[in-house]
């Protein structure tokens, strides 16, 4: 591995680790960056002041054009990475309904686009899926020109400029960056799973699952105009079952390997999990190493916890994107994360200022519990197994072969929506009953009967919401003579059902 990465991104791996370590020790720092006065400010600088730039400006730009004032801070200076975010056609509309981006922006953003993707487990189903995930966006292109229209439609950008600390008045927020000091009415952090903000508000508590990550992008794959979403060929090593993604790109081929485990101190690195990726890359994309010219590599670990999305004790601060906690734990949440909510956000965070429904309840329903989302936990466990744990080394793969058979016995409706995340009762429903008892059965006790129960909780509550949403729907002309706060609770409830039910999917 130390012969194919350079000295700099070997460093960078190492970085990454230190802090994927600290989180498995338990070793995590609580920063103090928020505070309360109860001075009051006066005049404010802005409407709302974004803190992360990186997919903050998605948030920002839709803002500024609808006529509030808007800072973003970026830490350094604002562009997109090399590397394409995956997702699917249909979700991109928001750019189109957000007036974000004309038609012909949102074809240049497309750098590339392929069909169809693969399912497959080792000894197991493989399906062939098309149209999910086979969309991949320029990140430069599509923030580069998200901030020429934050600045065309007056919006302030402060790049080089890093978040220091908030003290939130009884009239808006006081926000101290580098050596500027800004007010603003309501702080917006983007700033993801490391925000100084969300970690004060954690108070150090580990995450109860995490996604371990690693990959590439390279040159020289013979076959590259397929995609694979959910792959293994291996079964259960080191306490972990192995799964694959790999995406066409412009520039090569972009293959992950990716795993669901918790964070014990015995859990292997970042580095060990790179070398495991070079071992086995050959044998996945049947290809030599010697043969693939590596455009860059990528690498990271995304904690999510059980008590999401986080609750802040704080009026006028709105976590968004993931460090809300609001992504499934079974996703890398992210840019398909930020895009799925942005226009519920916008719609909501309008709603908020002119409601003046800034206290941190208010705030709460902004980000509210998704059931749809919380029984994707025991999923996540189900795909885990603890570290003193012994398990048939297949066990992982047989029960998703048996439930992916299933789903694509039950057709589109059933297997698409679950693809991209998006958990449905009437899935649920469908599924569940026709999956093999033999493969679920020795799954009990490595999942517990506590978290059974747990899961049969948010099941239960996944359908009350998935009734619940058409109700509210059919209460929306009523809407009309509601006002001010009343008008944003009922939105913001109608939201929760829609989201919360998964009824925010539609097939294209």
């Amino acid at each position: 591995m130390k012969t194919i990465l350079s000295q700099q991104v070997l460093q960078r791996l190492r970085n990454a680790d230190r802090l994927w370590q600290n989180l498995r020790e338990g070793d995590i720092a609580v920063p103090c960056v928020v505070s309360e006065s109860d001075k009051i400010l006066g005049d404010r600088d802005f409407d709302f002041l974004v803190c992360g730039g990186t997919l903050g400006i998605l948030i920002g730009t839709a803002l500024q054009r609808r006529g509030w004032q808007v800072a973003v801070l970026e830490r350094g200076i604002l562009r997109g990475r090399d590397q394409e975010w995956n997702i699917s056609r249909l979700e991109l509309q928001v750019f189109l309904e957000l007036d974000l981006l004309t038609e012909e922006e949102l074809e240049t953003a497309i750098a590339t686009e392929y069909n169809p993707a693969r399912v497959a487990f080792h000894q197991g189903v493989e399906i062939w899926v098309r149209d999910i995930l086979n969309i991949g966006i320029d990140p430069v292109y599509l923030l580069e020109t998200l901030k020429q229209k934050f600045l065309e439609a007056g919006g302030k950008l402060l790049e080089k400029t890093s978040f220091s600390s908030a003290t939130i008045h009884p009239d808006g927020v006081l926000v101290l960056a580098g050596e500027m000091t800004l007010t603003t009415h309501l702080l917006i952090d983007t700033m993801g799973h490391f925000s100084p903000i969300i970690q004060q508000a954690r108070q150090g508590v580990k995450p109860e699952g995490v996604c371990l990550v690693v990959g590439s992008c390279g040159k020289g794959y013979l076959n590259n105009d397929k995609g694979d979403l959910l792959v293994s060929f291996t079964p259960i090593q080191n306490q972990c079952q192995y799964f694959w993604e790999a995406f066409p790109a412009r520039d090569g081929r972009t293959t992950y390997l990716f795993t669901y485990l918790d964070a014990h101190p015995q859990r292997f690195s970042l580095e060990f999990f790179m070398e495991e990726y070079f071992r086995l890359l050959p044998q996945y994309q049947d290809i030599e190493l010697s043969q693939l010219d590596f455009q860059r590599f990528l690498f990271g670990f995304f904690p999510s916890y059980q008590k999401s999305p986080i609750r802040l004790p704080w009026n006028r601060i709105l976590p968004v994107g993931d460090s809300s906690g609001s992504q499934s734990p079974v996703s890398f949440g992210g840019f398909g994360s930020m895009v799925r909510h942005l226009q519920r956000l916008t719609i909501g965070i309008e709603e908020a200022k002119k409601a003046d429904a800034l206290d941190y309840k208010s705030l709460q329903l902004l980000q509210p519990y998704q059931p749809n989302i919380s029984v994707t936990w025991l999923f996540q466990r189900t795909m885990s197994v603890a570290i003193a744990r012994q398990v048939s080394p297949n066990q992982i793969n047989e029960l998703l072969s048996g439930v992916f058979s299933v789903m694509n016995e039950l057709g589109d409706e059933v297997l698409s929506p679950f693809l991209q995340d998006v958990i449905q009762f009437s899935g649920l429903v469908k599924t569940l009953p026709r999956v093999n008892p033999k493969l679920v059965l020795p799954l009990l006790p490595q999942v517990g009967i506590p978290a059974l129960l747990d899961w049969l909780k948010h099941y239960l509550n996944l359908a009350v919401y998935t009734g619940l949403y058409p109700v509210g729907q059919k209460l929306e002309p009523l809407s009309q003579n509601l006002s001010g706060d009343r008008l944003y609770y009922y939105h913001r409830w109608l939201d929760a059902w829609k989201y919360g039910s998964g009824g925010d999917y539609h097939q294209s």
